[in-house]
């Protein structure tokens, strides 16, 4: 089948498109590649424009009439970055998000995965969440997904839309064939950040924030391997009909899933790792939480396990392997020199 990934050339969106390929599905990247390089479209079907523009988004679906349905990954995303440019993150995110979502519906195309996050969840007892957990996302990046949640269910009972919400945890790794990894060149995330320090782009890894009420008082996460989240965007639109009818208790076609590993992680046990594979330590320093970050959260993943037919299969280890492996080839993939 033939499927829009808009945001495609993004580090999980390139991903995205990589799996769909070699399942024998055709992506057709949207990308404004205002972030995402270039690079990641070479071998794919590529319109470069704005979700925005509706007579850019006219032409790439009169061009692929027979396009399935939408993965919808074009967005900000750095949570630090949100608190200083809101007005950018809810122009970007949600102005632009909502035109493009009842455009297709007008256009006739219904069915929209939704890259959702996690960092919408109110932060609760033992850490794990269901996809019922109380809400309360404390950015503007993260009210930015919930919001657009909003948007698409409301949407889908509305109009002629149906969705599927991924609420992502926290994707680590590359691409295991070494074709798409991160590619910003100072990454804000935390495996991001190891890498550079392993490379010596970095002085030190900060860990900020080691006052939470977890075990070891540091944020605690669900380390999710990219290709796996990948894998589980190829379940959603193979089995998109079928998801969507399971949900036979609800008048809106909308459905929201948990994707992670059903594991909680902290920040010290994951540098803790991150040196065991490296084999060498890391210089650790203590800094207070940044804006916008939260104590954390992991995934119960039961829901996707039932509806998807799927679950993470890929190690914390092997996602940090990869990131490494990556580290070394980005800047020969990506030309920063």
């Amino acid at each position: 089948m033939k499927v829009l990934v808009t945001g495609g050339a993004g580090y999980i969106g390139s991903t995205i498109c990589n799996a769909l390929k070699d399942h024998g599905h055709v992506p057709v990247i949207l990308d404004s590649l205002v972030t995402g390089p270039e690079a990641f479209t070479r071998g794919h079907i590529f319109y470069q424009g704005d979700i925005g523009n509706e007579v850019f988004v006219q032409k790439v679906f009169s061009e692929h009439p027979d396009i399935f349905a939408t993965i919808h990954c074009a967005a900000l995303i750095v949570v630090p970055e949100s608190v200083e440019k809101p007005y950018e993150y809810y122009h970007e995110n949600v102005v632009k998000s909502m035109q493009f979502f009842y455009q297709i519906s007008k256009l006739g195309y219904p069915r929209i995965v939704f890259s959702s996050s996690a960092a919408i969840y109110d932060v609760v007892p033992g850490f794990m969440v269901t996809e019922e957990s109380p809400l309360k996302p404390t950015s503007p990046y993260a009210r930015t997904k919930y919001m657009m949640e909003m948007v698409l269910q409301d949407f889908s009972a509305a109009y002629n839309l149906k969705g599927i919400a991924l609420r992502y945890f926290n994707p680590i790794g590359a691409d295991p064939q070494m074709r798409t990894g991160m590619h910003i060149e100072k990454p804000s995330h935390i495996l991001g950040k190891l890498v550079d320090v392993a490379l010596g782009n970095l002085p030190q890894f900060n860990i900020t924030g080691t006052d939470w009420p977890t075990r070891d008082g540091t944020g605690i996460r669900d380390y999710i391997h990219v290709w796996d989240l990948a894998l589980a965007h190829v379940r959603a639109v193979e089995k998109f009909d079928v998801v969507i009818d399971a949900d036979a208790d609800s008048d809106v076609p909308y459905v929201v899933i948990n994707l992670g590993t059903g594991n909680g992680v902290t920040v010290c046990e994951m540098v803790d790792a991150f040196e065991r594979v490296n084999g060498e330590t890391i210089k650790r320093a203590e800094k207070p939480p940044r804006p916008g970050d939260v104590a954390g959260a992991y995934a119960n993943a039961d829901k996707a396990r039932e509806l998807l037919g799927w679950e993470a299969g890929l190690s914390i280890d092997q996602g940090i392997s990869d990131a490494l492996k990556w580290g070394e080839k980005r800047n020969q993939v990506l030309n920063f020199g």
